[in-house]
């Protein structure tokens, strides 16, 4: 059984990412003109930020300097968080997507965009925006039939904290005017 040279790599930096904290989310090797771009996907339940980054990107540097696992010719390493847009593979990414609004192919046809509410091991609990002044209605779906799944951008969403702020700013200035009064 032959292994590629993106299974060896992931068999030789997936336990130093995971001493610092974080998953190994992807990895590729990739041709760019002569020189090769090794690329690595990082992420955790938290979140990961410029410090752990360059943590984890000096010890997978060390570790491939030791190593012949790149081989000879030149090549860049990249490390990285996923994008804005990511694709929900793992049920771990659909936990870190709660409260973000999805994307969803379904197996059986059709799209859905929906908001994640809540993860379990069989599936999803949604909330479905309404449209034309409709209200939003609740939906399940099981990871069965989900055939892709992708976290979409969002421009102008007001997050709940912030509409908890407005109302708690609104509370204090209406203390405030009654005590003046």
């Amino acid at each position: 059984m032959s292994t590629t040279q993106s299974e060896r790599l992931r068999e030789l930096l997936e336990p130093l990412v995971t001493s610092q904290g974080l998953d190994l989310e992807e990895i590729a090797v990739d041709s760019v003109g002569r020189k090769r771009v090794l690329s690595v996907v990082v992420d955790s339940d938290t979140g990961a930020d410029l410090d752990q980054i360059a943590d984890v990107s000096r010890a997978l540097s060390a570790k491939l300097d030791e190593t012949d696992a790149m081989g000879d010719g030149e090549y860049t390493l990249e490390v990285g968080t996923p994008g804005a847009e990511r694709a929900l593979t793992e049920h771990r990414h659909y936990v870190r997507a709660t409260d973000r609004l999805v994307r969803f192919q379904l197996r059986e046809g059709g799209e859905l965009v929906a908001r994640i509410l809540a993860v379990d091991e069989d599936g999803v609990d949604l909330e479905v925006p309404g449209v034309k002044g409709r209200k939003a209605t609740a939906r399940r779906i099981a990871f069965a039939d989900v055939d892709r799944a992708r976290v979409q951008v969002e421009f102008n969403r007001k997050d709940k904290q912030d509409k908890q702020d407005v109302h708690d700013v609104q509370d204090s200035q209406d203390v405030t005017e009654e005590e003046e009064a």
